[in-house]
């Protein structure tokens, strides 16, 4: 089921043809907490200059999955990995979490049919524009 997934959709996991590049031309330079892998190009080929830099996801393909160290290093902000390099810790730094759009963990303003509380939204300080 796995392979199939692989053939007919990209949302699921890496696709075939992705799978297939990465074993050819990939180098694992490290993984995160959630399991995703990152790599670089071992030929150190892109067509922007730069050494091509990808990750494989562990589960589904989601880009708020990859933390912030990670997506620096991605994205050529920093050039050493966070396995390297290990980010600065400050005591107010929270943990990274996963985009909760759609779940329950989403942000549901006071007011919101989705708020959980059965009465009406509160309408104090609307004023509804009419038509001269």
């Amino acid at each position: 089921m796995q392979f199939l997934k692989m053939i007919f959709t990209w949302w699921h996991t890496q696709t075939f043809g992705t799978a297939l590049f990465t074993w050819q031309r990939g180098i694992c330079v490290g993984e995160d907490a959630q399991g995703n892998k990152y790599y670089v190009d071992k030929k150190g080929q892109s067509i922007n200059g730069k050494v091509r830099r990808w990750v494989v996801y562990n589960g589904d393909v989601e880009a708020t999955r990859v933390p912030p160290e990670w997506h620096g290093w991605l994205h050529y902000t920093v050039d050493e990995t966070p396995i390297d390099k290990p980010p600065v810790q400050r005591e107010w730094f929270e943990e990274h979490e996963v985009n909760q759009t759609g779940l329950d963990g989403a942000h549901k303003p006071h007011g919101s049919l989705l708020d959980g509380n059965a009465k009406q939204a509160d309408s104090s300080g609307y004023e509804a524009w009419s038509p001269k």
